[in-house]
C-alpha cells in the first residue's frame, strides 16, 4: 500500500494533536493537521519535531470546522440557547461540513476511511451533560445512518468513543463549571451540581481518565486495521456501563443504576471506582 493521506481536525491541543503527531511518525502516512486558529499551532509544531513539513502539514481549512472542541456541563436552566447552538455548530455541524467535503471524492474513488471522534456520552447520557451528550448522540446517529450508504462505495466509517481524557479541553470545562452562575437554577439543583456532581466527576476523572497519547495509539490501530470496527470504545472499563443501556429495552436499568450510585450509595460509587481503576491497570498491562 502506498502513502495514506489523513486529514485530522482540532489539532491545536489534546486528542487531535496527539493523533496527528502519532500518525505522522508512523511510516506510510501523510497528515494534514487542521485547526480553527493557526495562532495556536506552536504546541503542534513542537510535538511534530522533524515530521513537520515532511509527513505533517499544518493548514487552516475554511471549508469545515473541528468536529470536537466544545464542551458544556451544568444545569440546563443556566445555559442559553445560543450557547447550545454554538456547541452543536462545532460538535455536529462541523463534522457534517467536513464529511460533505471529503465523502464525494471517496465515493468516486471507491476507497476511504472516515474516523470520527465521538464519546461514550454518544451512547449513554450523563447527569448535567445534557446538551454535550445530545450533540454526540447526533454525531452517532449521523454516522450510523451514513455508514450504510458508505459501505456501498467501499468507504469505511469508525466512531472512536473515549471516556474522560486528560486534556486542557476537559480541564477548562470543569474549571468553568466551578465558577458557573447558578442563579437560574433552583436551590436543590444547584446543590446537587456543586456538592454531588462536581466532586464525583473529579473522582471519575482522576481515577479513569486516559491520556491523549493512549487515544492516538488506538486510533492508529483503527486506521491501519484491514477491517476496522464501526464503533470502538477506548476505555474498556466503561463497557459494562454502556452495556446497561442495551440490557433493558425499557431503558430503566441504566437510569436506576446511575441514580442509586449518585444519590443513595456513595460508598458503592467510591468502591466501584477503585475496582474499575484496578481493572483499567490490568487491561493496560495485558494489552502491552
Amino acid at each position: 500500500m502506498g502513502t495514506r493521506r489523513v486529514l485530522v481536525t482540532g489539532c491545536s491541543s489534546g486528542i487531535g494533536l496527539a493523533v496527528a503527531v502519532r500518525l505522522a511518525k508512523e511510516r506510510g502516512f501523510k497528515v494534514v493537521a487542521t485547526m480553527r486558529n493557526l495562532g495556536k499551532r506552536e504546541p503542534l509544531e513542537r510535538a511534530a519535531g522533524d515530521t513537520l513539513n515532511r509527513s505533517l502539514e499544518i493548514r487552516q481549512l475554511d471549508a469545515c470546522l473541528s468536529n470536537a472542541g466544545v464542551g458544556m456541563i451544568g444545569p440546563l436552566e443556566c445555559q442559553s440557547v445560543s450557547e447550545m447552538q454554538e456547541l452543536f455548530d462545532t460538535n455536529f455541524f462541523g463534522l457534517v461540513r467536513l464529511v460533505k467535503e471529503v465523502l464525494p471524492d471517496m465515493k468516486q474513488r471507491q476507497s476511504g476511511h472516515i474516523v470520527v471522534m465521538s464519546s461514550v456520552m454518544g451512547i449513554q447520557g450523563l447527569l448535567f451533560n445534557d446538551v454535550y451528550s445530545a450533540s454526540k448522540f447526533a454525531v452517532e446517529g449521523f454516522c450510523e445512518s451514513l455508514a450504510v450508504q458508505a459501505m456501498k462505495f467501499n468507504v469505511k466509517m469508525t466512531l472512536v468513543e473515549p471516556g474522560p481524557v486528560g486534556t486542557e479541553f476537559e480541564r477548562k470545562v470543569y474549571e468553568d463549571a466551578e465558577k458557573m452562575n447558578l442563579a437560574g437554577a433552583d436551590e436543590e439543583t444547584a446543590r446537587i451540581f456543586r456538592e454531588i456532581y462536581l466532586p464525583y466527576s473529579r473522582k471519575v476523572f482522576n481515577s479513569l481518565s486516559q491520556t491523549p497519547e493512549e487515544i492516538a495509539e488506538q486510533t492508529l490501530q483503527l486506521i491501519t486495521a484491514k477491517e476496522p470496527p464501526f464503533r470502538h470504545q477506548t476505555n474498556r472499563v466503561y463497557m459494562p456501563m454502556t452495556a446497561l443501556k442495551h440490557a433493558d429495552p425499557t431503558g430503566r436499568l441504566p437510569l436506576d443504576t446511575f441514580y442509586k450510585m449518585l444519590f443513595k450509595h456513595d460508598s458503592l460509587f467510591t468502591a466501584s471506582l477503585g475496582l474499575l481503576r484496578m481493572l483499567q491497570k490490568r487491561t493496560g498491562k495485558s494489552s502491552n
